[in-house]
This record gives C-alpha cells, sequence and structure tokens, in this order.
C-alpha cells in the first residue's frame, strides 16, 4: 500500500468516525491533520492542541483493518472529547462514552499488535555478572554522551558497552 493510500485509508476512516460523532451529538467538530510519522511501539496518538492524529506507518501497513476497526477510532475519541469536553482524564468516563456509545467499540486503551517490525534498537552492555545486559538507544545514547552511567542491580557495578 503506498503512502497515499494510507493516507486517503485513515482520512476515510477519521471523517466517518467524526460523522458518528456529530450525529451521536448533534453538532460540528474540526476534523483533524493526519500523520504517518509516530515512532516506537505506539500505534497512534492525538495530540489536542494541534488536532492532530499520529499514527504508525509500520504498524498501520501491517495492521490495516485494526488500525480501521479500532486504532483510528480510538485516536478521534480523544480529539471528539477534546472538543465536546475540553480537558479529561486520556481514557476516562467520556472518551470511554465515546468509544462505546457512538463507535459501539471496546474502549480498549492499548493495542495488542505485534511489535517485533518496530522493536526498539537495543546496545549490549557488560557488568562482572556473566550475562549482557541490553540497553535501550536512549539510555544508550546517554552513556555515550557521558550524561549517566548504569549499574547492574545484581553486582552494582557500572555497566559498559560490549
Amino acid at each position: 500500500m503506498t503512502e497515499t493510500e494510507l493516507f486517503d485509508t485513515a482520512n476515510a476512516v477519521t471523517v466517518a468516525s467524526f460523522k458518528l460523532a456529530e450525529d451521536y451529538f448533534k453538532t460540528a467538530f474540526t476534523l483533524p491533520t493526519i500523520a504517518l510519522n509516530q515512532r516506537g511501539k505506539i500505534a497512534g496518538s492525538a495530540h489536542l492542541q494541534k488536532n492532530l492524529i499520529k499514527l504508525n506507518k509500520q504498524l498501520f501497513i501491517e495492521n490495516i483493518e485494526e488500525f480501521k476497526r479500532q486504532v483510528i477510532p480510538h485516536e478521534v475519541a480523544h480529539l471528539v472529547c477534546f472538543q465536546k469536553f475540553g480537558k479529561v482524564k486520556p481514557h476516562g468516563s467520556e472518551w470511554k462514552s465515546v468509544m462505546r456509545a457512538v463507535f459501539k467499540l471496546d474502549a480498549a486503551v492499548t493495542h495488542k499488535l505485534d511489535v517485533a517490525s518496530v522493536g526498539m534498537r537495543e546496545f549490549s552492555y557488560q557488568c562482572e555478572c556473566p550475562d549482557l545486559i541490553k540497553l535501550s538507544a536512549v539510555r544508550h545514547n546517554k552513556v555515550k554522551k557521558g550524561k549517566q552511567q548504569y549499574r547492574c542491580q545484581k553486582c552494582k557495578t557500572v555497566l559498559l558497552p560490549s
């Protein structure tokens, strides 16, 4: 699927989801901008003040039907809540009611998608223990820049790149 087709699919689902909300609440909502630049293991995120939905392009490609069925409406529900009720708890009662009453969906907070293809890079570190310890790219970069040291939880020695 091309990037244009992904945008078109995401836009169509977003428009349809907002139409359901408009019919339910008898009010007009402002459609958001859609971006395919969500990083990491997160399927999507709603940026309330920017009226923006960010979707993970790789996970979208791998799970188109789940994005259409659950992920995009999940993010739309956040924007609907913000536009209708103002600042509320991210997965609070208002959001749950939009998911259930408006979209007729389970109010699942997290996805269960396989994230192996977008897994974070890990770096091997050594202490006095026989096994290597994996650090995330964020932690590895802090060590490289001299801003942070990490210690083994077992032997308490400073971890060094292996």
